[in-house]
């Protein structure tokens, strides 16, 4: 018998798998399950989109991109980005394209971590930032993010935070699990705190085009001083419903977007060719079908945060993501407790909060990209669950 873990890394056996997957490992194994638990839109990829990738299939264009990905895509990319953020990035060395945001974001940490330093992350946030960064040997500062600051960062938790170590700041914004964003008026005094300690950010921007009361969605790179210590990162999967397609881009000043290109060429070589078409015709003609998702996810978002609220489960009202973020300390039970038994006894999937950092204990993921009806019966079955929790404790 081979003992495998004289051969297997110590930092990877390390890392606790993902809180996230556990569940639908769980929800895979029963029948009659209602997952909310997925952060993927229910919606089909634009007709439009799907019909490029079909004819550039059709017309055998299957080989190998440059590394940075297509030029006309790039050129796509500088052009969006310019006349939503109002922010210029060069389609030369300025950005390029990677498998989905996660490989990005994996490069940009890769590019700047070395041993020792400190990567500032608000939490809770999405589980990829900080098993990268301990990859890397770097050290994870974690700040948490409260309700009543509608889980944005402050710059008050951000200044306590910082060190002679701290080199990199994660923003996270629009939010994966809590739907907090980060306004101009947030920004700003986070941007003074960045450059009065020469730090660096990694703006993780997935959610971008999915915010919610009239106002868009600004980057700390359109601040002053900003754009030449941030890395924007942005994709295709949530936006516009293009999860499987795998596809992303990282922008950002030439000398680190060049080294994080270089271990692109080395780890990937390239992104998928016929998503790269795809994404052509997502940039430049898709802006009505990304209205017409975010208009239904915010019908979807306001419907499950009165719902949820009504069954006594006190649920702060998103802004940005399509997931909603409730308490369920009222039951009685804690996170992984509350997901276990409701999957158990209702069939319900939903994430434990602190699946996305110890600070989200007492909470729960639930992900509205979801058809109503679907939601509307999962909503009733989550109301039978919680009744039943509350008989028990008052007979207790």
């Amino acid at each position: 018998m081979i003992d495998y873990n004289q051969f297997l890394s110590k930092k990877a056996l390390s890392l606790k798998p993902s809180g996230i997957r556990r569940f639908f490992d769980l929800a895979a194994e029963m029948d009659d399950v209602l997952s909310l638990g997925v952060g993927e839109p229910d919606f089909r990829t634009p007709w439009l989109i799907r019909e490029a990738g079909i004819d550039s299939l059709k017309k055998g264009r299957t080989w190998y991109t440059a590394n940075a990905g297509l030029t006309e895509l790039r050129s796509e990319i500088s052009n969006y980005l310019r006349r939503r953020l109002g922010l210029e990035y060069s389609p030369k060395n300025e950005l390029f394209v990677t498998v989905g945001g996660s490989e990005a974001i994996d490069l940009c940490i890769r590019a700047l971590i070395e041993p020792g330093d400190e990567m500032l992350l608000p939490e809770p946030c999405f589980v990829c930032y900080d098993p990268i960064c301990r990859m890397s040997d770097g050290v994870v500062v974690p700040i948490v993010t409260k309700e009543e600051d509608d889980f944005r960062l402050t710059p008050e938790e951000l200044e306590a935070a910082i060190t002679p170590k701290s080199k990199l700041l994660v923003l996270p914004f629009p939010n994966n699990p809590t739907g907090g964003v980060m306004r101009r008026e947030d920004l700003e005094p986070i941007a003074e705190i960045v450059r009065k300690h020469n730090l660096f950010v990694l703006s993780d921007e997935i959610y971008s085009e999915l915010t919610y009361g009239g106002e868009r969605h600004v980057s700390i790179a359109e601040l002053d001083g900003m754009r030449e210590r941030t890395i924007v990162v942005n994709g295709f999967s949530k936006a516009y419903a293009m999860t499987g397609w795998r596809l992303g881009y990282a922008a950002g000043p030439a000398p680190v977007i060049t080294q994080m290109l270089k271990i692109h060429q080395f780890a990937i070589m390239s992104s998928p060719t016929t998503s790269q078409y795809a994404a052509i015709v997502a940039m430049r003609d898709c802006d009505e079908e990304v209205a017409a998702m975010v208009k239904e996810y915010d019908m979807r978002r306001r419907f499950l945060v009165e719902g949820l609220n009504n069954l006594g489960l006190h649920t702060f009202e998103p802004q940005g993501a399509f997931y909603v973020f409730p308490c369920i300390k009222s039951t009685g039970l804690g996170s992984a407790q509350f997901c276990e038994q409701l999957l158990q006894k209702q069939h319900v999937a939903v994430v434990p909060g602190d699946a996305f950092g110890d600070c989200g204990e007492g909470f729960i993921r639930i992900s509205y990209s979801y058809s109503l009806d679907h939601l509307m019966e999962a909503l009733q079955r989550i109301g039978r669950f919680v009744e039943e929790c509350r008989a028990k404790g008052a007979g207790a």
